[in-house]
Order: structure tokens, then C-alpha cells, then sequence
């Protein structure tokens, strides 16, 4: 647990990676709360939005803010775009897609010019 409080720069990446995969979680289950009128789909996003909230804030101890911030909106949002054009039967034209081919651009262009 230690090496989790107090991450390497390895660990604090992984930790994002984390962190932005339950970003897409809790914003595609958003969609199943029904306006968090559903109890258990509610309870569900809100602890996968605190979990991956809690790892972003691990990760910001290593990363800087911006870079960190920006990578793990970036995943979230690629992501649950993704995801709702395969899933859930949202448009997949093609400027869309380029558009997170955009997004995914600059999540890697941070990573790589992170010093």
C-alpha cells in the first residue's frame, strides 16, 4: 500500500491508466442511473467515480497537474465516446471518430512529452 501513496513514476502512470478506465465506467454507467433515480446503478458510478478520483489524486503526486488531468479526461472521454458508439448504438460517422482519434492524439502526445 505504500508503493501506492507513494508512487514511481511507473506506478503513478499505471495508477492514471487505472483511474481514466473507471473514468469510462462510472460516465458510460451515468447512463443507467436514470438521473440517479436507480439505487444501485447510482451507488455503483458513485463508487467507481470516488476510486477513480482517489488514483488520479495518487498519480497527481508524481505527475503534474495538467498532464494528469488532461490524460485522464482525455481516456474518459475517448472511452465512453467509444463505447457509446459501439454499445449503445450512438452515430459512429466518420468526423466523430476522427474526433477521438483527436482526443487520443493528445493523451499520447502528453505522455510522450512528459518530462
Amino acid at each position: 500500500m505504500s508503493s501506492l501513496l507513494n508512487p514511481s513514476p511507473t506506478t503513478a502512470w499505471a495508477l492514471l491508466l487505472i483511474a481514466g478506465l473507471l473514468e469510462i465506467a462510472w460516465a458510460v454507467g451515468m447512463k443507467f442511473t436514470d438521473g440517479f433515480t436507480r439505487p444501485w446503478p447510482s451507488l455503483a458510478v458513485l463508487g467507481l467515480a470516488l476510486l477513480s478520483f482517489w488514483l488520479l489524486g495518487l498519480a497527481m503526486r508524481v505527475l503534474p497537474v495538467g498532464t494528469a488531468y488532461a490524460v485522464w479526461v482525455g481516456i474518459g472521454a475517448a472511452g465512453a465516446a467509444l463505447i457509446g458508439m459501439w454499445l449503445l448504438d450512438e452515430p459512429a460517422s466518420a468526423a466523430r471518430l476522427g474526433c477521438v482519434l483527436m482526443i487520443v492524439g493528445g493523451v499520447v502526445g502528453l505522455k510522450l512529452l512528459h518530462e
